[in-house]
C-alpha cells in the first residue's frame, strides 16, 4: 500500500505543482515579490533582477496538502507517526524563510530576518523536533557511523548533536539555492534516495512525505529551470533542509548527511572557508566567490553545467550511501 501512496504523492503533487504555478508566479509577481540580486555576484545574474521569488511558498503547500492526506489515511497515533514530525519541520522552517523573504523583498530590508533571531528560530523548532522524536516507542540516541559496523551511543550530547545536524543541513541547503534550478535538483535526488531507505530499511512511510517533495520539486523545476522563472526563496530552501535533516534523523542515518548531501556541506564549508580566510589574510580569497558553486560560475561554468555536475555528484553519493546502509545491514 505504501509504494502505492509513493507514487500517488509524486504524480499528485507534480500535477497539483503544474497547476498551482502559473497561477502562483503572476502573483508574486503582482505584489512585487522580486529577487535582489548581489551587485558582486556573476554578471550573468544580473538580469534575474526582479524575477519573482518566494517561490517555496508553491511546492511547501503542495508538500503540506498530501502529507495531510497521508496522515487522514493512514490513520495512525500521533505517538507511532514519523510522517508527522518530519512534515511540522519541514513547514516550520519554512514560517521562518517566509519571514526573511518578507522582511528582504517587501519591507526592503536588506539583511532580512537577522542572522541570530533566524538561528534562534531554527533552534528553538529543532528542540520540538527532538521533544517529538523522544515520545516515539523505537527512540534512541544511537547512530550509524558510516563505513564501520559499529554505532555511536551520543547519550546526553544527542540533543547538541542534532541540533547541529539540522541547523547545519537547513543552512547548506539555503547556500545552494544560488544557481537555477540547482536545489530543487540536488534535493530532488535526495528525496528518491530517502523514499528508497524508507522502502529498504524502515516500514516505508517516510517513503510518502519524500515522494511528495520529489514530485513537487520536479513540478518547481518545470518553472525554475534555466532560465529560471520564479525562485524558490528562503521560504523554499529552508524548507528542504529541514524536510533532509529530519528524514534522516527519523530513519537513523544522519551521520550519512554528509555523504549523500555532499552538495550541501561542501557550499557551507566553501562561505566559512572563505570567510576566514579573507579574515585572516586581511582579503585574500580562496574561491572566486562563495558559495562555492559561485566560483564554478566565475570559472567559466555556465548555470546549467553547475546544475548538471552537482546533479550528478550527488546521484553517486546516494548510490553510495545505500550500498554502505545495504552492506551493513546484510554484515
Amino acid at each position: 500500500m505504501n509504494f502505492t501512496l509513493f507514487l500517488l504523492n509524486i504524480f499528485g503533487a507534480f500535477s497539483l505543482m503544474l497547476l498551482l504555478m502559473p497561477r502562483l508566479i503572476p502573483e508574486l509577481r503582482k505584489l512585487k515579490f522580486g529577487q535582489e540580486v548581489r551587485d558582486d555576484g556573476p554578471q550573468s545574474h544580473l538580469k534575474k533582477q526582479g524575477t519573482p521569488t518566494m517561490g517555496g511558498i508553491g511546492f511547501v503547500s503542495v508538500i503540506l496538502l498530501c502529507g495531510i492526506v497521508m496522515l487522514l489515511l493512514l490513520r495512525r497515533n500521533p505517538r507511532e507517526s514519523k510522517l508527522l514530525p518530519v512534515l511540522l519541520l519541514t513547514v516550520g522552517f519554512a514560517a521562518v524563510g517566509f519571514l526573511d523573504d518578507y522582511l528582504k523583498v517587501v519591507k526592503h530590508q536588506s539583511e532580512g530576518f537577522k542572522p541570530k533571531q533566524k538561528f534562534a528560530c531554527q533552534l528553538l523548532l529543532t528542540l520540538l523536533f527532538i521533544g517529538s522524536l523522544s515520545f516515539s516507542e523505537d527512540f534512541s540516541t544511537r547512530m550509524p557511523v558510516p563505513f564501520l559496523s559499529m554505532e555511536l551511543e551520543l547519550g546526553w550530547f544527542y540533543v547538541p548533536a542534532v541540533l547541529f545536524i539540522v541547523t547545519a543541513t537547513d543552512n547548506g541547503a539555503n547556500f545552494t539555492d544560488g544557481v537555477d534550478g540547482l536545489c530543487a535538483s540536488v534535493t530532488a535526488v535526495l528525496a528518491l534516495f530517502l523514499a528508497a531507505v524508507s522502502f529498504a530499511f524502515s516500514d516505508g512511510e517516510l517513503a510518502l512525505p519524500a515522494g511528495a517533495v520529489f514530485g513537487a520539486l520536479l513540478g518547481f523545476l518545470w518553472f525554475n529551470a534555466n532560465p529560471a522563472k520564479v525562485f524558490m526563496g528562503d521560504t523554499g530552501s529552508l524548507a528542504l533542509g529541514g524536510f533532509v535533516a529530519a528524514t534522516a534523523l527519523e530513519l537513523n542515518i544522519a551521520l550519512f548527511i554528509p555523504i549523500f548531501a555532499f552538495i550541501y556541506l561542501i557550499e557551507v564549508v566553501s562561505v566559512i572557508l572563505q570567510v576566514g580566510y579573507f579574515k585572516a589574510t586581511h582579503g585574500k580569497r580562496i574561491f572566486r566567490m562563495a558559495p562555492i558553486h559561485h566560483h564554478f560560475e566565475l570559472g567559466g561554468w555556465s548555470e546549467t553545467r553547475v546544475v548538471t555536475n552537482f546533479t550528478i555528484v550527488t546521484i553517486l553519493l546516494c548510490l553510495l550511501s545505500f550500498g554502505v546502509l545495504w552492506a551493513s545491514k546484510m554484515a
